[in-house]
């Protein structure tokens, strides 16, 4: 008898059955995971925006939407003279027969200050690209995020935009003004690079183009990339402003915009869409980790999809069962009769808007309770399309309907169009400020964004889980940060703050809690200590009017204030250790200035080669004269705004502007530089001036700063 027979034996098959059923354990386990990861929801934890309206907060936007407010007008003098461009005639050449849009109001302001750019730089600057810069920095802020924790991490940016109207105009003026900072400031592949680099993300920074679908496409490109672990977080989301008449020209000769000057969506009247502007951007994490960190979380994406038309009976015609298919494969597992919302697409066109609605039924309609309707509507009827924009535009409106439990109302909607079949799933569009009932599931729905080129997408969003945060332990008093990088704002911040303290009912242990850990903290600084939000706005009104505002009782946190204001580093986390709330703080006011297009300077042109200044005493102080005027010059700055003791990066004085600086050195002093001694040892004027003195021969004779050239 062998071994193998004899009872007690070890069997050697049973072991490797073990084996295998372990491995396929393992293998089970790893997949489920994978499956995990491919479908995990992702949490929006942030956002901010830009509409027509004077939309210029997500507050503001939700005030414009719950009231039904109609944002479109005619197209402003600063955008173009529409009496001139105006013609009924839709065959009339070079005519628009539209005289209506949706427009922000000044869209040449920006803060070159704040984002380290030069004036010279910002003429030179797509609105679009500046535009991002300042809704990015409020969307983190919204986030309780600072930007500068984000430096270096994997955050990935995603913007959809579509027009180049500020290239067009900068090209009017000839090709003689083109700088290298056109080749930096226009293309749509900088909007992305640009935000990253300003921030210092590491993750990837994509420019999407598909038409009016852009920043949905955009936003499902950002939940593909957390899903597969390129990025950790992400800003997504679009950018459109319409600057230039040509655009509205050619888009006239399709007879696609609208002769009445309205969205009027769904609608038997319907005569198509009106162009506007926007920008808009979310913030997105995975919801695991956005769990992991506290994030408060607005809104949670469940699912996205994109895909294309193909071969439909006309470039520009949309293709119904691409857009079943689109919102299927968004679903998911969802069952389509949990979709309580469609935010549609919507753009008011005869032919588009009966397609779109069937296609939806036919999706959303299956096993839908004839009890239970699903609401439709399109925020174009309040600001009108806003292209590359309108995706997050109606995805941002869903998530604060959504917060609030309200379904905003759909406008101009007289008489539905017939050619729509309403009663087939119980459609219904709210047409007042419309609740939004609660139930056993979570409140859900879909946004759609369908391009002109036929890229669709569709994305399905749901409300936010229940935070279930404990009370923040009750303490005599706080202390609320605030800071600034320019006086001026640290000024304008503080009366911010104060006007929000005096008309909110937020608590004020969670509103100093989240200005100490949700926000960055700049150069020049304030802190109060204060138990409760009347006593913060005594001591904020101390501060305005220079006064003292008091001793504080509790030590540690007057010393934490103290230390605060002097510039030291702060444990916030150790005075604020709960779970946070998120709060609707003030956001940064940024100091803005008018960028437009740039004329021709010749100052730069005119100035002769002066004899370099001999050694002395003065020598050094005249080449700081010198190297500050022309740095100004170079920057297009006032000199008075030139710090010889700041870096040329915080100037905004980058690599191409040094370029013409290590011009200037040789040839007003002989001397020859290699540019990355501008951003290492001689990074300031300052710096520069004392190697020029030690550098110059002793013989020299002196020179006065070079007068500024008429």
């Amino acid at each position: 008898m062998t071994d193998a027979a004899r009872p007690g034996a070890p069997r050697e098959g049973s072991s490797t059955i073990r084996k295998a059923l372990g491995a396929i354990d393992r293998l089970q386990t790893r997949l489920d995971a994978a499956e995990r990861a491919r479908t995990e929801p992702i949490a929006i934890v942030g956002l901010s925006c830009r509409f027509p309206g004077g939309v210029d907060s997500p507050e503001a936007y939700w005030q414009l939407l719950a009231g039904g407010v109609d944002a479109v007008t005619v197209v402003p003098p600063e955008r173009w003279d529409i009496d001139r461009y105006y013609d009924p005639d839709p065959d009339a050449p070079g005519k628009m027969y539209a005289r209506h849009g949706g427009f922000l109001r000044d869209a040449a302001a920006f803060d070159t200050w704040f984002f380290r750019i030069s004036p010279r730089e910002a003429h030179s600057l797509d609105p679009q690209h500046r535009l991002l810069l300042e809704v990015a920095w409020e969307a983190l802020e919204d986030a309780g995020l600072p930007a500068d924790r984000l430096a270096g991490s994997a955050t990935g940016v995603f913007i959809g935009l579509t027009t180049s109207d500020y290239a067009q105009l900068l090209m009017r003026e000839g090709s003689a003004q083109l700088d290298a900072f056109f080749f930096t400031g226009n293309p749509a592949n900088a909007a992305a690079g640009r935000l990253s680099y300003s921030f210092g993300f590491a993750g990837p920074a994509v420019a999407i183009d598909t038409a009016c679908s852009s920043s949905l496409v955009a936003i499902h490109q950002a939940c593909a990339s957390l899903r597969a672990g390129e990025c950790r977080s992400a800003l997504a989301g679009g950018v459109n402003l319409v600057l230039a008449p040509e655009n509205t020209v050619a888009v006239c000769r399709t007879r696609a915009l609208s002769p009445s000057g309205r969205c009027r969506t769904f609608d038997r009247d319907a005569d198509g869409f009106v162009r506007s502007e926007g920008c808009g951007l979310v913030v997105l994490k995975r919801l695991s980790d956005a769990v992991a960190d506290g994030d408060p979380i607005r809104a949670v994406i469940r699912g996205s999809a994109v895909n294309q038309d193909g071969a439909s009976s006309g470039f520009t015609v949309p293709n119904g069962h691409a857009q079943q298919a689109v919102i299927r494969q968004a679903l998911g597992a969802i069952a389509p009769a949990d979709i309580d919302y469609l935010e549609a697409h919507g753009t008011g066109t005869p032919l588009g808007d009966p397609i779109e609605v069937a296609a939806a039924a036919a999706v959303l309609g299956e096993a839908r309770d004839p009890s239970r309707p699903l609401f439709i509507g399109s925020v174009k009827t309040n600001i009108g399309h806003a292209e590359a924009a309108a995706g997050v535009a109606a995805l941002i409106k869903t998530v604060l309907a959504l917060e609030h439990g309200e379904i905003p109302p759909h406008l101009h909607l007289r008489e539905p169009n017939p050619l729509i079949a309403w009663d087939a799933v119980n459609i219904r569009v709210p047409q007042v400020l419309t609740p939004w009932p609660a139930a056993a599931r979570p409140r859900r729905a879909g946004v759609s964004a369908f391009g002109a080129s036929g890229t669709n997408a569709h994305v399905v969003v749901e409300e936010a889980p229940a935070a279930g945060l404990p009370d923040a332990a009750s303490r005599a008093a706080y202390v609320l940060p605030i800071s600034a990088k320019k006086p001026e704002a640290l000024r304008a911040l503080v009366a911010r703050y104060r006007e929000y303290l005096a008309s909110t009912s937020d608590a004020f242990s969670d509103i100093c809690q989240w200005a100490a850990i949700g926000r960055v903290h700049h150069q020049h600084r304030l802190a109060i200590v204060a138990a409760t939000a009347a006593d913060a706005i005594h001591a904020l009104d101390a501060a305005l009017d220079g006064r003292a505002a008091g001793d504080a009782e509790d030590e540690q946190l007057a010393a934490a204030a103290a230390a605060y204001v002097a510039g030291g580093q702060v444990d916030w986390r150790a005075i604020y250790p709960a779970a946070r709330r998120r709060i609707a703080l003030p956001t940064y006011p940024f100091q803005r200035a008018h960028y437009w297009i740039p004329k021709k300077d010749e100052s730069m042109q005119n100035t002769d080669t002066l004899p370099p200044p001999a050694a002395g005493p003065g020598r050094r102080d005249a080449v700081l004269g010198v190297l500050r005027k022309y740095i100004a010059e170079l920057l297009q700055a006032p000199e008075s705004e030139i710090n010889i003791h700041l870096p040329f990066l915080e100037m905004g004085a980058n690599s191409l502007v040094m370029v013409d600086a290590i011009g200037l050195v040789e040839k007003e002093y002989g001397l020859k530089l290699a540019i990355r001694r501008f951003f290492e040892d001689l990074s300031t004027i300052d710096a520069l001036a004392g190697y020029i003195d030690d550098a110059l021969p002793v013989e020299s004779a002196v020179a006065p700063a070079p007068a500024t050239a008429p």
